[in-house]
């Protein structure tokens, strides 16, 4: 749903309060920044900017979807560079980590569902669909796999022996 280019864009909005001043900065198209935004919002089922046409106030901003995609982005990566920093001291390099978790908490709204997982001493949230959280039907409390490369953090049903 977000990644670095998404979270880039969003932020040069923020900072330029203009989707065109914002792909001037990036070095990309508007229509193609435009797509991008159109796609999250379907994806989300709520908007990341909102746009204001006419008079002083005039611009683009950050919905706080868009902030708090930004900021869950962040702390996710933030981790996930940790881990890797650690993996490649090691000989796991380029390997991708399958990890037990156990959901502690999922919170969905307007499409959007968050699933905090824990495992050791760590808490990660995960941001997706409500419609692919029903898919996986995942609870509070079910045991999952957590799959965590450079790039991404993925979360599947745990299987029970004998599966």
């Amino acid at each position: 749903m977000i990644g670095a280019g998404k979270v880039r864009l969003l932020k040069a909005i923020d900072e330029e309060k203009s989707l065109k001043k914002a792909c001037e900065k990036l070095q990309i198209s508007y229509k193609h920044a435009w797509n991008i935004l159109k796609k999250m919002n379907l994806r989300i089922g709520h908007d990341v900017v909102r746009t204001v046409r006419g008079g002083k106030e005039q611009g683009t901003f950050l919905t706080e979807y868009g902030r708090d995609l930004i900021n869950q982005y962040e702390l996710n990566r933030d981790y996930v560079d940790r881990m890797v920093e650690e993996d490649l001291s090691s000989e796991n390099v380029g390997e991708i980590n399958n990890i037990a978790c156990k959901v502690r908490q999922v919170e969905s709204s307007d499409g959007i569902s968050r699933i905090q997982i824990e495992f050791e001493s760590a808490v990660l949230t995960s941001i997706m669909g409500e419609k692919d959280l029903e898919d996986l039907d995942i609870d509070e409390g079910d045991e999952v796999i957590a799959t965590i490369r450079a790039v991404d953090i993925g979360i599947s049903p745990a299987k029970n022996e004998g599966e």
